[in-house]
């Protein structure tokens, strides 16, 4: 019996920075390298970035969609799922991954990384992204910090 890859869901915002885009494509590229299968919105920001990189590299990118519109799909993607299901989607994204990786922040990546919590068990890893603070400003750990692509994708591999 052959395990399958290791599936890591790389979450961001559609109106994303340079940036974060840019991480994004090297994060997608890395995950590729190391033979891991990309999980991701398949739209556009961080989503299309994430998986140009990951494609380049000749990997695997899943987008899960939260509509059944084929014109919104970036490009890259290897398969996509339509689940018109709004951001409900974003369940199915974190629940089908073995580690998570947010990227820059939105309300929608907020909800991602929220949820990836929720269902614990898996690394949330955040490079650039929301971090959460506590009434008196300490971090609350809702994620490992990443310093780097590098470190992201290092941490999200070496936690699973």
């Amino acid at each position: 019996m052959t395990v399958p890859p290791i599936q890591v869901a790389v979450c961001g915002p559609r109106n994303c920075t340079d940036t974060d885009a840019t991480n994004a494509r090297i994060v997608g590229r890395l995950l590729a390298e190391a033979g891991a299968t990309v999980l991701c919105g398949g739209g556009r920001g961080v989503m299309a970035a994430v998986a140009e990189g990951a494609s380049v590299a000749g990997g695997l990118v899943i987008g899960v969609r939260p509509d059944t519109d084929p014109h919104g799909i970036c490009d890259g993607l290897s398969a996509v799922l339509y689940t018109n299901m709004g951001e409900a989607r974003n369940a199915i994204l974190v629940w089908s991954a073995d580690a998570v990786i947010v990227i820059g922040g939105s309300w929608g990546t907020l909800s991602e990384l929220a949820l990836a919590n929720r269902r614990g068990a898996v690394p949330v890893i955040t490079l650039g992204g929301w971090q959460i603070l506590d009434a008196e400003d300490n971090a609350v750990e809702a994620a490992i910090v990443a310093a780097s692509p590098e470190a992201a994708v290092q941490t999200a591999l070496a936690k699973v």
